[in-house]
């Protein structure tokens, strides 16, 4: 059965931050609500931007044995891997491999979720929810080229260590749709870089591929998923919901997935403000509920 994980923003009081609840608070959170893992973020939050990284990681390792959180999972980013600048790149590249060698070493880690460097339209009248027009839709091959080129870097060492990343399909990003996504990793052209679905995000643009066609692309290269959802605007632009109220089928979802035997981890993610203790219980519930029925 696949592991389920609770995205760290369900124990966030800000989208950016743990405001006051502290990493016990998220690693207790989720043992009480009955997920297998975690996925943290890999650096400290803002409140907390002067703790090293060291002791960031020592007190997930202390809440993840207290709490007997199975799989914690990581997010971690490589901001520079489309400089121009090759040292820029390579610099990335190693810490960032220093902070997957840790990890892996302290929690046996194998599945990474990532990201590459924000990338937006230079013309400033581009309005920030006009997605299409942002990630991709405003690389040049200059910046494809460099990712492709930081990415192998790191994917030498992943091979390496045995540890898989995958690019999670997110607005703003050169990965954000899900043939772009595909496309990308199959230039990067390594058996431990692929892909994590979040077709969340995907709705956010105005034409996309079905929940079946995206997993159908992505094929083998498909590691990790994200399940959230939203209701779009009348005015435009969506409205984040519980995965029960949402207009994405998550019944088709999970039942895709099933078909092709995917047996990663699955992470629910609660990207809105509110109760989330409450949020997560029901979205753990609604998740349990499809994942026995089908």
């Amino acid at each position: 059965m696949n592991p389920v994980i609770m995205h760290v923003n369900y124990g966030e009081v800000s989208f950016d931050s743990f405001g006051s609840n502290t990493i016990d608070d998220i690693c207790r959170m989720a043992a009480e609500l009955g997920f297998d893992g975690i996925e943290f973020r890999s650096a400290p939050p803002k409140e907390f931007k002067e703790m090293p990284f060291a002791d960031f990681m020592d007190q997930i390792a202390k809440g993840v044995k207290e709490y007997g959180i199975r799989m914690p999972i990581f997010s971690i980013g490589l901001p520079n891997s489309a400089s121009a600048d090759k040292q820029t790149r390579v610099e990335d590249a190693e810490a960032t491999l220093k902070k997957v060698q840790k990890i892996h070493d302290m929690f046996g880690t194998t599945v990474f979720n990532t990201c590459g460097t924000t990338i937006l339209s230079k013309d400033p009248a581009v309005p920030g929810t006009a997605m299409e027009s942002h990630g991709s839709g405003a690389a040049t091959q200059e910046q494809w080229d460099c990712t492709v080129d930081t990415y192998q870097m790191v994917a030498k060492g992943l091979e390496q260590m045995g540890v898989k990343f995958a690019f999670e399909t997110h607005m703003k990003y050169l990965h954000d749709t899900p043939e772009v996504s595909r496309k990308l990793v199959d230039l990067i052209d390594s058996p431990n870089v692929g892909i994590n679905m979040d077709f969340g995000n995907t709705v956010y643009f105005l034409k996309h591929l079905s929940v079946e066609e995206a997993i159908d692309l992505y094929g083998d290269k498909l590691f990790y998923t994200h399940l959230k959802s939203s209701v779009a605007k009348p005015g435009g632009g969506r409205t984040p919901t519980m995965l029960s109220q949402g207009e994405i089928n998550h019944r088709t979802y999970l039942k895709k997935l099933k078909q092709i035997g995917f047996e990663g981890p699955i992470g629910i993610e609660g990207n809105r403000p509110g109760d989330r203790y409450w949020y997560a219980k029901e979205d753990l519930a609604y998740f349990k509920a499809v994942r026995d029925a089908i």
